[in-house]
């Protein structure tokens, strides 16, 4: 039945934007957080990916949630010489999470995921309506 398909499908949809959305929120709570020793490296922004995964059953690719990677940018660094992870020269590294690109990416995610919620609304209705005119 193709709606199984389609529930199947935006299912996976759903388990993906659901993990995006985890991991941008980790990034979130990291926006400001410094080294925890003089010199050290504060949080690295996380990088969610996806993969296509080809799914027999269902003959179809769904969306995976691939590995998450690490950015590799340079973090921020403010002068804070009074900060017990400064520097010898007074300086502190910061995340280099920007959350304006996180708050974006977070909202991008919602939106893919409430898509894929409404594929779902929208088979179960289909189904129900199906369901109803048979016992009719």
């Amino acid at each position: 039945m193709d709606l199984m398909k389609s529930l199947k499908i935006a299912a996976a949809g759903l388990r993906a934007q659901s993990s995006r959305m985890r991991i941008v929120s980790e990034n979130l709570a990291n926006v400001d957080s410094t080294a925890r020793t003089p010199g050290g490296d504060p949080y690295r922004r996380q990088i969610p990916t996806f993969k296509a995964d080809f799914d027999r059953e269902l003959g179809a690719h769904i969306v995976k949630p691939g590995r998450v990677r690490e950015d590799m940018s340079d973090f921020s660094i403010r002068y804070e010489p009074g900060h017990p992870a400064a520097d010898g020269k007074g300086y502190v590294k910061t995340a280099n999470v920007s959350s304006l690109v996180e708050i974006m990416d977070m909202r991008e995610a919602q939106r893919s995921y409430e898509a894929n919620l409404n594929i779902v609304r929208s088979a179960r209705t289909m189904i129900q309506r199906t369901l109803d005119i048979l016992r009719a």
